[in-house]
């Protein structure tokens, strides 16, 4: 079978300097941006969100400015309720029209489907953005863009990159536990660790990788933990784990 990556620079189209080229969902060109962060927010998270906004996330003609000089998109990324237009969703939709900072995605919200939304926000901000970077970070993180800015233009030139905390923690067999893995037997012993990958609160992928997980959403897999998910997309592929401490929240991972 062969995957939908090795086709993307066919099906994609290649500008003059080499990058891929590609309309958005409206037919237009995609715009051009250095990079695209998404918050993982929920309907609950109002509270981290005004927090993120007084905080780091610049507001209103500032939010604008970031993305046309620096080429900095930042958006809280959230799906839907379960039940359409729902008090939930017209709250967001009213937060939205005051802030205009969000990204809303096709997808139905849930605790146990962080790894679907994280396939769905990469595939989204794929369709409208054409950026060197795609950053997924959570709603309780406050990030110093420019030191990411400054961290993720060191490896600008190189094409698939997957930069973050990288850890190793313990798969989790025993049920009613946080971060239970249901599929546990497919990492070998019991008391196995998994591969490496990067913590889920902050993490960048290149342009490639971002288009992969894109063009190959309905056929990669998703485990308990998304964290976990994405390293498994990426574990078969030629791709460059860059472990940067600096990405790191708490305690450090083992």
């Amino acid at each position: 079978m062969e995957l939908a990556a090795t086709r993307s620079s066919h099906e994609l189209g290649s500008s003059a300097d080499g990058s891929h080229a590609m309309n958005g969902d409206d037919g237009k060109p995609r715009k051009k941006a250095f990079m695209v962060i998404g918050i993982n927010t929920a309907f609950s998270s109002r509270k981290r969100r005004d927090s993120i906004r007084e905080t780091w996330m610049p507001q209103g003609e500032k939010l604008l400015k970031l993305e046309r000089e620096k080429g900095i998109i930042t958006r809280f990324m959230i799906g839907h309720s379960a039940t359409s237009n729902s008090i939930l969703d017209r709250a967001i939709d009213s937060e939205d029209a005051q802030h205009k900072d969000f990204l809303r995605l096709e997808h139905v919200e849930g605790y146990h489907e962080l790894s679907a939304k994280t396939k769905i926000f990469f595939s989204t901000a794929v369709s409208r953005w054409d950026a060197d970077f795609y950053v997924k970070v959570d709603d309780d993180v406050h990030v110093n863009l420019g030191m990411l800015a400054t961290t993720l233009a060191r490896h600008r030139s190189k094409p698939r990159v997957y930069i973050g905390c990288m850890k190793s923690g313990p798969v989790l067999s025993q049920k009613n536990v946080k971060y239970h893995e249901p599929e546990y037997w497919k990492f070998g012993e019991e008391g196995n660790k998994y591969f490496r990958h990067a913590t889920g609160q902050i993490y960048a992928i290149s342009k490639d990788l971002a288009t992969y997980i894109s063009i190959n959403q309905p056929i990669l897999h998703k485990y308990a933990n998304e964290d976990v998910s994405l390293g498994a997309w990426f574990i078969g592929l030629e791709v460059e784990h860059i472990d940067d401490r600096n990405m790191c929240c708490g305690t450090p991972p083992g």
